[in-house]
């Protein structure tokens, strides 16, 4: 393609995994190809659909939303579409049902011919099918570059060269494969968990196996990361990885618009009402699914800590209330007007974007980090699941610090949450974590920034399609 023609105009289809922390950052993607002038199809569940932010006007003509009805499958609840709606040991049953939209998809892609499909890790069989109709392949990874990196190669070359880790102890120190001084590591809880979701589960079908097939069977690897946070992370991926890697940038949201005016504004005039920088916001997540032990802690810590807080604590859609936690016995008016527990939807980036937060307690998903230090929020860090322990360690004593833990059963204390809480957000000594956000945050606001990364995304899209025939 000579450089004085204009690019051809595409068919781009999306497919994120059924998880709301996955379907939010593809959906983000889909806007920007779209603003190229692209044309999208978004593929996902009926419900999964209807529950997506609206589409800006002007983008309407071009983003068409592609809904795949879920197989009922056994022990999955009804209406059951995401992650958010089932706990933690139900998600097996989810990867069934996503399974088994395998013939939904293959039929649109054999109707419609896109140019590309932007996947996920979870559909192991999408690669042959795509291949077969001439479609181009991208694996979007919404974790960060270091996080795969920790992770290591998938291709047989880099598994021969390197081994495979057998045990949860091999998580638990740097893999050999990385050249460069780094403290990523799991904890010992972390491994053991981590080591249980690669094993094969109840969808028959492990996760490593799921990564392993649909990266090796992509043309490019997607990630939601930049070089000004993670450049010697990108080049080691790429190196392990021997084949094209491209990032997206951080994908900042804008501030939400759901139209929950009423409750925004009781939010708005809580905070309102508290001195600039001295709340804490707490929110960890749409899938944690905490112990009493735990959330006890958790609720005595805060109030230990004497500091202002806003808790934002729904009741997961599936529980039931013998599967509820309870706050502790006089919890709510011993915090009376210090502390406000919210619970129901709240919308997180206008809470983070208000002045009177000063620090936020959170699981450390990559989303939620990148929505906090858009606003250059200080992190009191409490990972559970997945890669947040990884992103924790990335980000210890730099802008904030994790919450010291038990190493074998990750068991914390409220005395030291209150005190990591007090250091982060009041004393002295955390000036340095405050400062470092501060730093950090004009990376993360950058939405220019973030938007040529994503120019440049859609570029490499446009100059290495396949000239399959229409």
């Amino acid at each position: 393609m000579s450089s004085t023609t204009e690019p051809k105009k595409l068919h781009i289809a999306l497919f994120p995994w059924l998880a709301f922390g996955h379907i939010i950052p593809f959906f983000e993607v889909a806007k920007h190809v779209a603003r190229r002038g692209h044309k999208v199809s978004f593929i996902s569940t009926p419900r999964n659909i209807q529950r997506l932010p609206k589409i800006p006007q002007h983008l309407t003509p071009l983003i068409n939303l592609v809904q795949i009805p879920l197989p009922h499958v056994e022990n999955l609840p009804e209406n059951a579409e995401a992650t958010m709606d089932v706990p933690y040991h139900i998600i097996p049953y989810l990867k069934i049902a996503h399974d088994g939209l395998e013939q939904g998809i293959s039929n649109f892609l054999q109707t419609h011919k896109p140019d590309w499909i932007i996947h996920d890790f979870a559909p192991y069989w999408l690669p042959p099918i795509a291949s077969s109709l001439g479609i181009s392949l991208a694996h979007f990874s919404i974790f960060n570059a270091s996080t795969l990196c920790f992770i290591g190669p998938t291709s047989s070359e880099g598994l021969d060269r390197y081994g495979v880790r057998t045990l949860p102890e091999h998580f638990t120190a740097p893999p050999e494969w990385i050249p460069f001084p780094s403290n990523l590591v799991f904890r010992s809880f972390e491994a053991k968990k981590l080591f249980e979701a690669m094993k094969q589960n109840a969808s028959g079908v492990s996760d490593w196996f799921r990564v392993r097939s649909t990266v090796q069977g992509s043309q490019v690897y997607l990630i939601r990361s930049c070089r000004e946070i993670e450049g010697e992370w990108l080049d080691l991926l790429q190196e392990l990885q021997q084949f094209p890697v491209v990032p997206v940038g951080l994908l900042p949201p804008l501030v939400q618009t759901r139209e929950d005016k009423e409750d925004w504004s009781r939010i708005y005039q809580w905070l309102d009402k508290q001195e600039n920088g001295t709340v804490v916001y707490i929110a960890l997540g749409s899938e944690l699914n905490l112990s009493q032990e735990d959330f006890t802690e958790l609720a005595l810590g805060l109030e230990l800590s004497g500091l202002p807080f806003f808790w934002v604590l729904r009741t997961p859609s599936w529980s039931g209330d013998s599967d509820s936690v309870k706050l502790p016995d006089g919890f709510e008016e011993r915090t009376k007007g210090r502390g406000l527990v919210w619970t129901t939807w709240a919308p997180q980036t206008k809470i983070l974007a208000h002045d009177s937060i000063g620090g936020f307690l959170t699981h450390c998903g990559w989303s939620s980090l990148i929505e906090a230090l858009q606003y250059g929020r200080p992190l009191i860090m409490l990972p559970f699941l997945y890669d947040q322990g990884l992103i924790a360690r990335f980000w210890d004593k730099k802008i904030g610090i994790e919450v010291p833990r038990n190493e074998e059963d990750g068991s914390f204390t409220r005395k030291s949450l209150a005190e990591s809480l007090n250091l982060v957000m009041v004393d002295e000594e955390g000036k340095a974590y405050r400062d470092g956000a501060k730093e950090h945050g004009e990376v993360f606001e950058d939405k220019d920034l973030h938007d040529r990364y994503m120019d440049k995304c859609v570029e490499y899209l446009e100059n290495h399609v396949y000239m399959h025939e229409v």
